[in-house]
């Protein structure tokens, strides 16, 4: 066997183990998961839909469901999924404008996104229910 041949006994790429995560990378993977939750919201949305335009005793359990604690838990996780989505989007946009590449700014408008969308939800909610 030659020597370009012998298995080498060493981790190919950073594994889990001994990756450190950072705030980059954890915003780029939580974009990534609001980007899924916001597709299965749409279903959601739909499922809504659908019962509204069908018979009103399925469109009343989806209504009670809404309003229970697990429904208000998934309405407002899938709100906070928009809200995120949505300012990490302008943040990508500016970087593909070419600002925001140092590490300073770049954690400092990571944090503000995550900032930005904790009080756009709590705002969002608390709009909402002085209006209900």
């Amino acid at each position: 066997m030659s020597v370009a041949n012998r298995p080498v006994h060493r981790p190919l790429s950073p594994h889990l183990q001994v990756y450190r995560p950072q705030l980059t990378s954890v915003l780029s993977i939580l974009h990534r998961a609001t980007g899924i939750a916001l597709s299965v919201g749409a279903l959601y949305l739909a499922t809504w839909v659908v019962c509204a335009a069908g018979n009103a005793k399925v469109y009343q359990m989806f209504q009670d469901f809404n309003g229970s604690i697990a429904g208000r838990v998934v309405l407002g996780g899938w709100l906070f999924c928009i809200f995120y989505h949505l300012l990490n989007g302008i943040r990508h946009l500016f970087w593909d404008a070419g600002y925001g590449f140092e590490l300073k700014d770049a954690y400092r408008s990571g944090w503000i996104v995550v900032a930005v969308s904790v009080i756009a939800t709590a705002a969002s909610w608390i709009v909402g229910l002085r209006l209900m």
